[in-house]
């Protein structure tokens, strides 16, 4: 559930004061990005690599950036601390105005900015997956940008949970394993960690990129290859990362056991080195926060 109070655009409001317009082109045609931020020990992690892919995807939009990532991360804090989140989540929206011709003679901003933040969602101890082919357009020009046009994700998810299932994992037009709707999908075999290549049509995910700088930390490492199903049903281990859920073990796919049907210990080591990462990333930056405050 999101929180009360809401940062929009040069504003921090509460909910029921923030204002979007029909005639905001971008909203009605979904030509904006966002992104998901995890919020730990009241701070925002990872912020500099979301704000990065944000930048990538704005260029490749053609969105433009009116704000510096300096400045949103200033009015982020001010959200997290408006709303006393400790642990949590926040997202950040850009909303481009100005395109298209259904649009109002009102005046606003060339691009809305939004940031909200809510509760960490519930996730189950591992998940169960289904299949769904054609779920990603790898040769599409805007495949992996995180965009709001986001239905096909919901959507895709929403028919897996009628299903009784967690997740699902999206095949791209190739047969390929693309990833999951709101999550990167890996594979253990014999201690190798393998992940779909951007090239299969999924996200660069900031979880995806950390895991596999500090894979070593957990005594493995990660390379990209191109998967197909066979080789999910195959493996050893199936973990799932998103900004959420850290590495979270698939016990399941499509009816299918996958391993032993429980969490594996590669799993499991990957996911206590990205929490070490995290805190230490968390302790630095309150430390610096401290440390600007006493001087």
């Amino acid at each position: 559930m999101i929180h009360h109070f809401v940062f929009h655009n040069e504003d921090l409001l509460s909910i029921d004061k923030v204002r979007w317009s029909p005639g905001q082109a971008g909203l009605i045609c979904g030509w904006g990005l966002f992104t998901t931020v995890r919020i730990a020990q009241g701070e925002a992690f990872a912020y500099e690599r979301h704000w990065r892919r944000l930048e990538k995807d704005a260029a490749l939009t053609r969105l433009p950036l009116t704000y510096s990532g300096a400045k949103v991360r200033v009015h982020l804090q001010e959200v997290i601390r408006a709303n006393k989140v400790v642990e949590g989540c926040a997202r950040i929206y850009m909303v481009w105005n100005t395109v298209g011709g259904w649009k109002s003679d009102e005046n606003m901003p060339d691009v809305d900015l939004v940031i909200t933040t809510a509760d960490l969602p519930h996730h189950p101890q591992s998940v169960r997956l289904t299949v769904r082919e054609q779920g990603r357009h790898a040769a599409a020009p805007l495949a992996g940008v995180k965009t709001i046009s986001w239905l096909n994700s919901v959507w895709a998810v929403a028919e897996a949970q009628r299903e009784g299932f967690d997740e699902v994992v999206l095949l791209n037009e190739r047969g390929e394993v693309s990833e999951c709707t709101a999550a990167n999908i890996f594979v253990v075999k014999k201690e190798k960690v393998v992940t779909p290549p951007l090239s299969s049509g999924c996200l660069e995910g900031v979880t995806r990129g950390v895991l596999m700088e500090i894979a070593a930390d957990a005594g493995t490492s990660i390379t990209e290859q191109t998967l197909r199903l066979e080789d999910l049903y195959s493996a050893d281990e199936v973990f799932i990362t998103s900004t959420n859920r850290n590495a979270l073990g698939v016990t399941e796919i499509a009816g299918k056991t996958i391993g032993n049907g429980q969490t594996g210990e590669v799993t499991r080591g990957l996911d206590e080195a990205f929490e070490a990462f995290m805190n230490d990333y968390v302790g630095r930056r309150l430390a610096t926060r401290t440390s600007k405050a006493e001087g």
